[in-house]
């Protein structure tokens, strides 16, 4: 047991000393949705009615409907970045040395991804203070009981990553492979937008954002926010990180994954 925690230690540490050492990193991560928060906002709200939908018992301004997604927006960019550094350490040698070591594989992973859903947590939390800052206060309670539903969630858009980069062997084409799951995933859910919104343009856009499991963790996030649980969205959250997390096993399984097609 004390190899273990010295394991995620040591992996948190590292992470925290990367990220500490990138400033940039943070800057980006909190700049992308204040621009969301403080520009088309603005733009949007006159154009965009919302009627009084659960959680939310009384009418509400676009800026406030779009902060959870905002918070999830945070995670899924976090959850790509640290799965960038995997294909990064894969090509500068590093992640052999850290998959050769006696630990099993499922607990250097979970680890590396427990410190990036760390990181993720403390930029979310960041941001919430900012966007209370002007004006944007949500119920006290929800601060706190956010934070399983953010740890759900960043769990399960983290394990997406790690399943990305256990099949691109290349630092230049994850990048490309990240634009096209970080925007398609971000605009077809309910983010920006509630689904009934979808609905009066296309039936059918609104049965793709319903079965985006970004979709269902910003509903987590959403309702966690105001203190409340949605089951259905938990439910279909953690069946997506079971899944993500199953991928990325296989795809970094010395049988199947890098390792055989490294060697």
């Amino acid at each position: 047991m004390n190899a273990y925690i010295i394991c995620l230690y040591a992996i948190l540490e590292r992470e925290s000393l990367r990220f500490v050492g990138q400033r940039g990193r943070f800057v980006a991560a909190l700049v992308r949705p204040l621009v969301w928060l403080l520009v088309f906002a603005a733009g949007f709200r006159a154009a965009l009615g919302l009627s009084i939908t659960p959680p939310y018992e009384t009418y509400i301004t676009y800026e406030v409907y779009i902060v959870p997604g905002l918070c999830g927006m945070i995670q899924l960019f976090n959850g790509m970045q640290s799965s960038l550094s995997l294909v990064y350490d894969r090509e500068m040698g590093s992640m052999r040395l850290l998959l050769t070591s006696p630990m099993p594989r499922w607990w250097l992973l979970f680890c590396k991804l427990l410190a990036g859903v760390t990181i993720s947590i403390f930029q979310v939390y960041a941001f919430l203070a900012i966007a209370a800052a002007f004006g944007i206060v949500l119920p006290w309670a929800g601060y706190l009981l956010a934070l399983p539903a953010l740890v759900i969630s960043g769990l399960t858009l983290g394990a997406l990553g790690l399943a990305l980069s256990s099949i691109i062997r290349q630092l230049e084409n994850f990048a490309g492979v990240m634009n096209f799951v970080i925007f398609p995933m971000f605009f077809l859910s309910s983010a920006l937008y509630p689904l009934w919104r979808m609905a009066e343009s296309s039936v059918l856009l609104r049965d793709i954002c319903a079965v985006n499991p970004f979709t269902h963790a910003v509903e987590l996030i959403r309702f966690a926010l105001y203190a409340e649980v949605n089951g259905p969205a938990l439910g279909w959250t953690l069946l997506a990180l079971t899944v993500f997390m199953a991928l990325a096993l296989w795809g970094y399984d010395p049988a199947r994954g890098l390792i055989r097609r490294k060697g």
